[in-house]
């Protein structure tokens, strides 16, 4: 990794700590080039705004949940379990509910957007594989893999991702996920005890 690239990745780790410990919106970028010790040219030779620093911010949280939803899937948990796994690596940790709630203003609706994006091209290769697994155990019986996988996530990011649901939406959603994936009934009934 080159100077320029390093120094870069430095200023992402601390604005990502400025903005868990102080908030999104609490934190300038006085106070990152401070933390950091550098010139503001500094900070605008790789940034232009603080909103670009907090995309990038969420890009490098997205690469370290793809990472560890990698280690699920090659892991030895069985097939069901992998997708919930995967899943669950890729939701923001406790500490970083902060800077997801700058994610859900109005004014970064666009941004909000953008990652989901990001986040659906991480995870679809990685689930889709995860379902390939499972088809080949004989747990699934489905084709189209990645638009059914791309459906489970658009139901799962618009019911669970708010924090508002029922338990009868768990047991739709749990429902649903059978018949997507073409399982048996009672294959994802663990998922009740992850979803509180």
């Amino acid at each position: 990794m080159k100077k320029g690239e390093r120094r870069k990745q430095a200023l992402l780790k601390i604005a990502y700590g400025l903005f868990i410990s102080r908030g999104y919106e609490n934190t300038s970028v006085d106070d990152i080039i401070e933390a950091a010790g550098i010139a503001k040219g500094t900070y605008y030779y790789h940034f232009e705004s603080k909103e670009q620093t907090l995309e990038e911010v969420i890009g490098m949280m997205i690469d370290q949940e793809a990472e560890a939803a990698r280690q699920v899937l090659r892991s030895d948990a069985p097939v069901p379990l992998k997708i919930a796994g995967i899943i669950a690596s890729l939701r923001p940790g406790q500490e970083e509910l902060p800077i997801e709630g700058a994610l859900m203003k109005p004014e970064n609706a666009l941004m909000h957007a953008k990652i989901k994006r990001r986040l659906l091209e991480t995870v679809l290769p990685l689930l889709s594989e995860a379902v390939e697994e499972g088809i080949a155990q004989g747990i699934f019986a489905c084709d189209n893999i990645p638009e059914r996988v791309r459906m489970l996530l658009v139901i799962c990011n618009e019911i669970f991702d708010e924090g508002q649901f029922t338990q009868r939406d768990v047991e739709v959603f749990i429902d649903i996920t059978e018949k997507l994936l073409g399982a048996k009934p009672g294959t994802m009934d663990f998922v009740r005890a992850l979803i509180r």
